[in-house]
């Protein structure tokens, strides 16, 4: 579909990228990875035509269409949610405006007997016939479907943009491009903006329905849940795996496990060489091997082992005065702004040295109850900070208040204390500040990198309660695993509101779910909960009881996890059912994607465009698609529930 070939870059004298060449095929799921500044963010520009490079060539076929989302964009303040996301389908909304001009033309013409005006009919009436045909006014569902599968509820879709913060906006720029169905979806940190569920929605709408995807993001989990293949780009060059991000790491290891060898076999050769020329130089005997030996080094090309991170580098917090054995208890706390009720009755303790997440959609009241336990925000009930409780807290406006004058270095330096200050280039680099950033001010760094200056400050501070609102929204994966590792090593209690799974997984012990005013407390892990919600999800849908009652297992038999070999049985024949029906529904999926495709290339010849029959036909398979994706999420969720 699109072929870059011996792509070169280069910012002053330095080359990003050398001879690059890869294709991008049609239903290909990438993920660009490679560390921060390796030129993953210029990469999909310059497929998105953003930026040219310094030579070679990006091949795009004329009909292919690109929808490119940035990290950061200029958002219009114009228009209500729904308005905005209706731009999607601007050329409907043209041919609506075409066909009710000519419908008030008919209106007001009296030439009936006229060839002009017979003319006007037949155009009329071929514009309302292919107007229905590519769904007409339908897309309204569409809208919907999307906005709600991103968090937005439907009292949203009346409200103007301009109320919603950077992060909701940026929601609503993403629905307006997977409704326009791009062939190539070229993301880059989709899901820094998402919460869980909203991430989870955006994972089946790329898995489902989207054609190509290019997906640039430090989210492990979604990276891993949507992808099928890895570009990754280290050492100026792009090195393609046809695997997914988890298989890409250890075929990786593998790769420089190899690279090394080679290395250290070439320097060895090397020195051997070197050795000859240096203890025969002067012999005139040797003279020819001598001249042989130095043309052989010469031609050597030295083997290049990729740019590695070193994961070894741990950080531990400063030792803080031991805690009260309850840091935070709420009882029967409320918070409303106006008439407009956050949440109400929150009863929940927090023992000392747990380690809890917040989590939930957007604007559920997170960040709120955060606020009352800082005492920020004033609130109804009874909120009970423990003894001796020292809090460190973390939140994307913490970053505002970092001293501007000071460089990277400095604003570490006055925080370190101890062996730790023999270590403050190392952490520098682990969060991103390695080289000459660590020299830059505060106050022209950009905000991501601002926060993860101030996330490096809170963790050499000496504290015994950590609150970190979003933490993970500025770190590359290797700064996630070392903020990881500290935080599992703290001794004291953390409270962590994110979206991130794969960091929350094996940190948190607790959850706490934030959703309808309400605060409830699940105990286990981050998926533990995810696993939970699913079940609770099914059963929402109400599904015939025999299905229901078919997975009911007394509740000491679920608690050591055995089941009769009657019921054991039972549950095989039931999944095997479930798998076969998976299976059939995506090549269901596929005939279905193949018959639309052949039709739209037909519709955009011109014989094909004038023929309303194939717009029928059009129409009528993709309402049968969609039926079909519908079914399959619904047997991929009873299954997934059958083996869990």
């Amino acid at each position: 579909m699109i072929s870059i070939e011996h792509l070169q870059v280069e910012f002053g004298a330095t080359p990003l990228f050398q001879d690059v060449s890869y294709v991008i095929n049609d239903k290909d799921r990438i993920a660009l990875v490679g560390k921060n500044g390796a030129g993953k963010s210029t990469m999909l520009k310059i497929i998105a035509g953003m930026q040219a490079p310094t030579s070679g060539s990006v091949a795009i076929p004329r009909d292919t269409t690109i929808g490119y989302l940035p990290q950061v964009m200029v958002l219009s303040d114009e228009r209500t949610v729904m308005e905005e996301a209706e731009l999607a389908f601007e050329h409907i909304s043209e041919m609506q405006d075409r066909i009710n001009r000519m419908n008030q033309e008919l209106a007001d013409r009296t030439d009936y007997e006229s060839e002009s005006y017979m003319a006007l009919v037949e155009k009329f009436t071929h514009e309302s016939e292919r107007f229905q045909m590519m769904g007409g006014l339908n897309y309204q569902a569409e809208i919907e479907r999307t906005l709600t599968g991103l968090g937005f509820r439907r009292e949203d879709f009346s409200r103007p943009t301009s109320e919603f913060s950077g992060g909701w906006r940026m929601r609503i720029e993403l629905a307006k491009l997977l409704l326009r169905r791009p062939d190539v979806l070229l993301l880059d940190e989709p899901t820094n903006h998402l919460d869980i569920e909203s991430i989870q929605w955006l994972e089946n709408f790329l898995a489902t329905r989207a054609n190509a995807v290019v997906l640039v993001s430090h989210d492990r989990a979604f990276i891993n849940n949507v992808t099928t293949r890895t570009l990754e780009i280290s050492c100026g060059r792009v090195y393609d795996y046809k695997v997914k991000y988890d298989d890409y790491v250890r075929l990786r290891a593998e790769r420089r496990e190899q690279q090394l060898r080679a290395y250290e076999n070439q320097q060895k050769e090397i020195a051997e060489i070197e050795d000859f020329i240096e203890r025969f130089r002067y012999k005139a005997t040797k003279a020819v091997q001598v001249q042989s030996r130095i043309k052989q080094l010469e031609k050597i090309v030295p083997i290049e082992v990729d740019e590695v991170d070193n994961s070894a580098l741990r950080l531990k917090f400063p030792p803080a005065m031991r805690s009260g054995d309850y840091p935070v208890i709420c009882e029967d706390v409320r918070k409303a702004y106006g008439n407009h009720v956050v949440f109400h009755d929150v009863n929940l303790t927090i023992e000392r040295g747990e380690k809890v997440a917040f989590v939930g959609k957007n604007g559920e009241g997170k960040s709120t109850l955060v606020k009352c336990i800082m005492g920020e925000i004033p609130f109804e009930g009874n909120l009970k900070i423990g003894h001796n409780v020292q809090i460190g807290y973390f939140a994307q406006n913490q970053a505002q208040l970092l001293d501007g004058e000071l460089t990277v270095f400095d604003t570490i330096d006055r925080v370190a204390k101890g062996d730790i200050r023999l270590k403050i280039r190392d952490i520098l680099g682990a969060f991103m500040f390695g080289g000459e950033a660590s020299e830059k001010k505060v106050k022209v760094l950009s905000g991501g990198e601002r926060s993860r200056l101030a996330m490096i400050k809170l963790l050499l501070e000496p504290v015994n309660l950590l609150i970190l609102d979003e933490p993970t929204n500025h770190l590359d994966m290797r700064s996630k695993d070392v903020l990881k590792e500290a935080i599992r090593d703290f001794d004291g209690t953390v409270i962590v509101v994110s979206h991130d799974r794969e960091f929350l997984d094996g940190l948190v012990s607790k959850v706490y779910e934030f959703g309808g005013g309400l605060v409830k407390e699940h105990l286990g892990g981050i998926y533990d909960f995810l696993q939970k919600k699913n079940i609770e999800s099914l059963q929402e849908l109400q599904r015939d009881p025999v299905q229901k009652t078919s997975v009911a297992v007394p509740e000491k038999e679920m608690s050591s996890s055995r089941l009769s070999y009657e019921q054991q049985k039972e549950q095989q024949k039931k999944i095997r059912k479930l798998e076969k029906s998976v299976a059939e529904c995506e090549q269901r999926i596929n005939r279905l994607e193949e018959q639309i495709a052949e039709l739209e290339s037909r519709m955009a010849t011109p014989e094909g465009a004038a023929d309303a029959a194939i717009y029928e036909q059009h129409g009528a398979l993709k309402k049968e698609l969609d039926q079909v994706v519908d079914q399959w999420e619904c047997v991929s969720m009873e299954l997934e529930e059958a083996k869990g």
